[in-house]
């Protein structure tokens, strides 16, 4: 099989989405899984690179097509959107738009079949707020940008899987949101996204809403019978190993130690947390539901940290095994 190329969006240039790249493609195991393809800017780059002492070349070019893997230099595409006095660690509209641009060209790409997957560096919500950019996250863009009406957000960490029914909304109204229709195509796309990774009947646990499910209506308004438990049994009907509602705490217990395939959490902190207390260097955030491959960082643009060098490469390389592994495949 050919290696697949991958797109990797800079994220915020004013970051440390341009260190972190550059650590990661100075590592020979991540040249020898995927052809890498940088969307973002060959300065920033290059100054990311003396930053933190990796000594790549980096190739500007116009267009994707361009692109020479067999070369040990870095391909960049190079939009040319970052002034050279931009600082690092510091939220500007001019960092927020480029940070759009890359998003948006790397779609291009991946729709041109010039690569087979995407991997993003953090961008600033607030940053892509200040250039006009709506948006609540890379997930929420991506979605736009492929036309795709509904996607759900996926952390994956070695020893664990979550995918999210909601995330980027308040916590009274990501309850309001949950219904059993939303619940079932999000168990459906998290099934989906496992049999392609190889999990032939993967066992997922559903969690609950409120706290040990409810309690048969000890705690909450019945949330778990009216919102949760059709979908699980839908599932099950189709043959699937679907378990809940189950209280959360106690089924993050037991997927931690390889009961469960995947979680199902019902809002965003019920799943970043267990995720995160793991350590952000190992976790990954994957959008399933896309026509294209995404995965990215499980953390953010580190401004305090940006431009010192400091920064760890360790996510975006787990980012860039877990497209590999999910992008489709080509013979040799």
């Amino acid at each position: 099989m050919t290696r697949p190329t991958i797109a990797i969006t800079m994220g915020d240039p004013a970051g440390i989405g341009p260190e972190v790249i550059m650590k990661a493609l100075a590592q020979p195991q991540v040249r020898a899984i995927c052809n890498a393809l940088v969307i973002g800017d060959s300065n920033r780059l290059r100054k990311a690179g003396q930053i933190v002492g990796v000594p790549l070349e980096v190739d500007a070019l116009s267009d994707a097509k361009q692109a020479n893997f067999a070369s040990k230099a870095v391909q960049c595409v190079d939009l040319k959107l970052v002034p050279d006095d931009l600082p690092f660690g510091k939220v500007s509209a001019t960092a927020g738009e480029a940070a759009y641009r890359y998003i948006e060209k790397a779609v291009q790409v991946v729709q041109a079949g010039l690569a087979q997957g995407i991997c993003t560096a953090p961008l600033s919500k607030e940053a892509l707020h200040a250039a006009g950019h709506k948006y609540p996250g890379h997930t929420e863009l991506l979605a736009h940008l492929t036309g795709t009406p509904e996607v759900s957000m996926m952390l994956v960490s070695p020893k664990l899987r979550v995918i999210h029914v909601t995330t980027h909304i308040g916590l009274l109204d990501a309850i309001e949101k949950i219904e059993p229709g939303l619940v079932e195509r999000v168990i459906a796309r998290g099934h989906d996204v496992l049999v392609r990774a190889g999990v032939a009947n993967p066992k997922i646990g559903v969690c609950a809403i409120n706290p040990h499910a409810g309690e048969n209506g000890l705690f909450g308004r019945g949330e778990e019978a009216a919102k949760i438990a059709p979908a699980v049994e839908a599932c099950q009907r189709k043959g699937w190993d679907v378990h809940g509602p189950l209280p959360a705490d106690t089924l993050f217990f037991l997927a931690g130690r390889g009961d469960y395939d995947m979680v199902v959490a019902m809002y965003h902190d019920q799943g970043h947390g267990p995720i995160k207390v793991l350590g952000l260097e190992a976790g990954v955030n994957i959008t399933v539901g896309l026509p294209v491959i995404r995965t990215s960082v499980d953390h953010g643009t580190a401004f305090d940290i940006a431009g010192k060098g400091i920064a760890d490469e360790r996510s975006l390389i787990e980012a860039l095994r877990q497209a590999v592994d999910l992008a489709p495949k080509k013979a040799a």
